[in-house]
């Protein structure tokens, strides 16, 4: 049976295995499981949600952007965009490579219980800040900051929430779990806003902690106590 793992990447992670050449942090610094593979990718300095997997036809199916798998992120932007921004995000953004699919946006207020970004974003006293709930079915390089600063408002900090029906509810940052790779459903509650992940939950485990019914364990880092 495929393996499907869901992990909280943290900031300033490589969604690899190694880093020859500058030695950051890399996946294989969380996730001590041999012969498994990111499906899709996460910038180094965004974070949240990452789905893994042993499986090349899983690996394509959540990964390629020809089966329009939604990707919810929140983005926490400088500024605070009014209606008409909000209807280009959703319409489509002309970009350098072509305009953007339609995309679902809305503004949301700063989910609850969100952990500290180790760095700390930075702050202008002058200039307010809001965040944004996007979900998109394509996946460009960079594709939320890019859209986001095209409209004059540049994203600060970029969390992605939840990949398909997989989410990362009760996932702490530097943790992750191994589910069953069939379609689950979404762990939304109608009418609550985004929904938001607990300190740790199920399998999940942080640096350096062996997980439930699992062997092995994270290198290198040690553990580190979680908001």
């Amino acid at each position: 049976m495929a393996r499907l793992i869901l992990f909280n990447k943290p900031f300033g992670v490589l969604t690899q295995f190694t880093d020859t050449d500058q030695g950051r942090p890399t996946l294989a610094d969380f996730i001590p499981l041999p012969g498994i593979y990111a499906a899709g990718r996460l910038d180094l300095d965004s974070e949240g949600l990452l789905l893994l997997t042993d499986d090349g036809k899983l690996q394509a199916r959540i990964a390629d952007p020809r089966h329009k798998m939604p990707k919810t992120y929140w983005a926490q932007v400088e500024g605070i965009p009014d209606a008409a921004a909000l209807d280009r995000l959703r319409r489509g953004v002309l970009l350098k490579d072509g305009p953007t699919r339609p995309a679902q946006a809305r503004l949301i207020d700063e989910p609850q219980g969100l952990w500290p970004r180790d760095p700390p974003i930075r702050y202008r006293a002058a200039i307010p800040t809001c965040w944004i709930e996007l979900v998109l079915r394509e996946g460009r390089n960079r594709q939320v900051r890019r859209m986001t600063a095209a409209l004059g408002f540049p994203t600060l900090r970029l969390i992605r929430s939840s990949i398909g029906q997989w989410t990362l509810d009760g996932l702490a940052p530097g943790q992750w779990r191994e589910i069953p790779p069939s379609p689950q459903p979404l762990s939304r509650r109608g009418g609550e806003g985004p929904y938001l992940p607990s300190p740790a939950g199920g399998e999940s485990v942080a640096r350096g902690v062996k997980p439930a019914g699992d062997e092995g364990r994270s290198r290198h880092r040690k553990p580190r106590p979680t908001p």
